[in-house]
């Protein structure tokens, strides 16, 4: 895992921050710790991160203002909820506001560390790549103007063409099962009963294939899923 990973640790049991920090900076991460809840929104204020780890019951405030705070200042930070909290109330009330993920106290640390890796993998499907713009084939996409240039004119692309674009293009020549596609994109269950990945992949190819119905970039691997060729590979 890339050890530039700067995390915002919010917690205020002393003796649970110091291991969850040595652990995390055990694996690369660079650890940044705020017992308060004030502490925690000035850190997001001046630092930028690229996870959250948050406890919801703080000495000054309830953990979930600081989640609907960073929820509104970056709505793809991810945000993974520590809390002994652990009814379905209050489960349902963090994944409401904003929360990725959910953890109860006490819990394994290696189980911890897991959603922490899987949380961080997905977060970079979303982020920017080098540049904001993108070439294969024919075509140029601008990820950051959503939109694309095509033998066939300037095509305006929706935000969730562009969500979908980047993950393929981050994932050049990998498989993506329908799954992976739901969960990330349109944040559903990966077994949700739904058309929406087909409908989208076919929209891609009628913007990008000379022919869609022999697609050479946006390909479906039968009884797996999709799989973006670049023309590279």
């Amino acid at each position: 895992m890339d050890g530039k990973y700067s995390i915002l640790l919010v917690e205020d049991e002393e003796h649970i921050a110091q291991g969850l920090t040595f652990n995390l900076e055990q694996e690369g991460y660079s650890v940044t710790h705020a017992p308060t809840g004030q502490e925690a929104l000035n850190a997001l204020e001046t630092q930028d991160f690229a996870l959250l780890i948050l406890d919801l019951m703080l000495p000054d405030m309830s953990g979930l203002d600081i989640c609907r705070s960073a929820r509104k200042r970056d709505d793809r930070l991810p945000i993974l909820i520590l809390t002994a909290l652990g009814d379905e109330t209050h489960r349902v009330a963090g994944l409401k506001h904003g929360a990725d993920d959910y953890l109860t106290k006490p819990f394994s640390l290696a189980e911890f560390l897991l959603r922490v890796r899987r949380i961080l993998e997905r977060s970079t499907w979303y982020r920017p790549l080098p540049g904001t713009i993108y070439r294969f084939g024919p075509h140029t996409v601008n990820l950051q103007e959503q939109k694309a240039m095509t033998p066939q004119g300037e095509i305006e692309l929706t935000e969730m063409e562009v969500r979908i674009l980047r993950i393929f293009f981050s994932k050049a020549g990998e498989v993506l099962d329908r799954g992976e596609l739901l969960e990330s994109v349109w944040n559903l269950a990966p077994d949700t009963e739904t058309r929406a990945p087909d409908n989208f992949i076919a929209r891609l190819r009628k913007y990008f294939e000379a022919d869609p119905a022999h697609p050479e970039f946006f390909l479906t691997v039968r009884g797996k899923g999709y799989r973006f060729e670049n023309g590279e590979n």
